[in-house]
């Protein structure tokens, strides 16, 4: 539902004519013929299609593993994009994207089905190196998994970990390298910046803070985009960290209940967070106050329409997207999940310094206090990365946080300029009609430029 609802957004701010979620779920993917496309089963719920280049060539001993963390992605630009430019790619759903609301995006199972995925590939006659392609949350299973697959399960039983990982992740088959193409900061990190600090308690999103509530006009909303004060801002972001706080504590007291034998069930139970939704533009504050996250701390690679490269520091192009309160609402603002998952696959700790501003930093994320993040994940892996992030959608600027985080020798940045969250031209964003070009063939020609370097993955 997750998936769906992202891709429906994405085509309203893109403008683009929307057809169903089967044959065009994210971006815009050149048609497939059977010839260059065969259905595979990965595991027990878990399609996947594997698409063959049309000529053999040195690219085609390099395969691509695409996988999201709750949604399909058998019909995701890159798996027609990559295959074309002559490389072998494995596109696959998870068993989380239709088991509804409850179970959606659990990390630890989506991390064996990823597992598969990567041991098919592994077991391909020709196939020499393997790399992971992550889009959006998807980054969060992709760096979960190299991270796991290179340090063990040691990597995320430790004592700083909210959530222990289960000992079955152990032996999990490495990947070579990782393309992060918009990430965001995490699954877990989304929904820290979704909080909604006017609600008060954890449930219950009819009784709002009006000094808190960034839908007031009192607080400087406007429909067409907000600027608020700095008193506000860093109210409202402390404000949010508590919040974040008081719900971890909540959650992890329902834990200890169930253990105890004094749950609702003996299992698992229901947890609703009113306010905490991430689907969407639910992205609390930044998403409304466009100055806010709004630049990279650096200057680096941006990638214009003619071709040409500058470095610059990066600046989003993105408009205002919140344009409501929805956190009365329960099907469209609260977060809907278990106590368990909260717990393995949205919680992070902060601290009382946890604040953002206009640069891409965000303070007081205690990064490894999950694994459910791209950011601290990263610190962990040695394989070539690349985060690649797109100047007109709301993620972007997360590339630069996972670059700077990347403990890899290898690892590289850049941004599309102008493309939206799924690759396509940003169209609120122009200033002339076509200003920003074929950006999807701009971020996979440069993927390809990245991959295909001479020393990196190929002689």
């Amino acid at each position: 539902m997750k998936a769906i609802l992202r891709w429906a957004l994405a085509g309203m701010m893109t403008g683009a004519a929307l057809t169903s979620p089967a044959s065009a779920q994210f971006g815009q993917q050149a048609p497939w013929t059977p010839e260059h496309a065969r259905f595979v089963r990965l595991a027990s719920g878990v399609p996947g299609v594997l698409f063959e280049p049309a000529e053999k060539g040195p690219k085609s001993s390099i395969a691509f593993f695409v996988m999201h963390a709750s949604g399909d992605y058998t019909n995701f630009s890159a798996c027609t994009e990559l295959s074309k430019r002559g490389y072998l790619v494995l596109c696959a759903n998870n068993s989380t994207s239709k088991s509804g609301i409850f179970d959606d995006g659990a990390l630890d199972k989506v991390l064996l089905e990823a597992k598969a995925g990567v041991g098919y590939l592994r077991g391909l006659a020709g196939v020499k190196t393997v790399l992971l392609f992550g889009h959006s949350g998807g980054n969060t299973v992709m760096t979960a998994y190299q991270m796991v697959a290179e340090g063990g399960v040691a990597a995320c039983q430790g004592a700083e970990k909210i959530h222990r990982c289960p000992d079955n992740l152990q032996g999990l088959p490495k990947a070579d390298g990782i393309v992060m193409a918009d990430s965001n900061w995490g699954q877990s990190t989304m929904s820290l910046l979704s909080i909604d600090p006017a609600v008060h308690g954890v449930a219950k999103g009819t009784l709002l803070d009006p000094a808190l509530d960034m839908f007031n006009p009192k607080n400087g909303f406007k429909v067409t985009g907000s600027t608020y004060s700095a008193g506000f801002t860093k109210s409202f972001l402390a404000a949010e960290s508590r919040r974040n706080m008081a719900i971890l504590a909540a959650a992890q007291a329902r834990a200890a209940a169930i253990r105890a034998g004094k749950g609702d069930f003996t299992d698992d139970e229901p947890f609703t967070v009113a306010g905490a939704s991430f689907i969407g533009f639910n992205n609390k504050l930044y998403s409304q106050d466009t100055r806010l996250l709004s630049r990279s701390k650096q200057a680096h690679i941006l990638l214009h329409a003619d071709g040409s490269t500058t470095v610059e520091v990066i600046r989003s192009l993105r408009p205002a997207m919140t344009k409501e309160n929805l956190s009365p609402s329960f099907m469209r603002g609260a977060l809907r999940t278990t106590v368990d998952n909260y717990l393995s696959s949205y919680a992070t700790r902060t601290t009382p310094e946890f604040s953002y501003g206009e640069t891409s930093e965000i303070k007081g994320v205690v990064w490894q206090s999950n694994y459910a993040n791209p950011v601290g994940n990263v610190e962990k892996i040695s394989v070539p990365v690349l985060a690649l992030g797109m100047t007109g959608g709301w993620e972007g600027l997360a590339a630069e946080t996972i670059w700077e985080h990347a403990a890899s020798k290898d690892k590289s940045v850049a941004f599309i300029e102008g493309a939206t969250h799924v690759y396509t031209p940003c169209k609120p964003c122009e200033k002339t009609p076509g200003q920003f070009g074929d950006t999807i063939k701009t971020t996979y020609d440069y993927i390809d430029g990245w991959v295909s370097k001479a020393g990196r993955f190929l002689p």
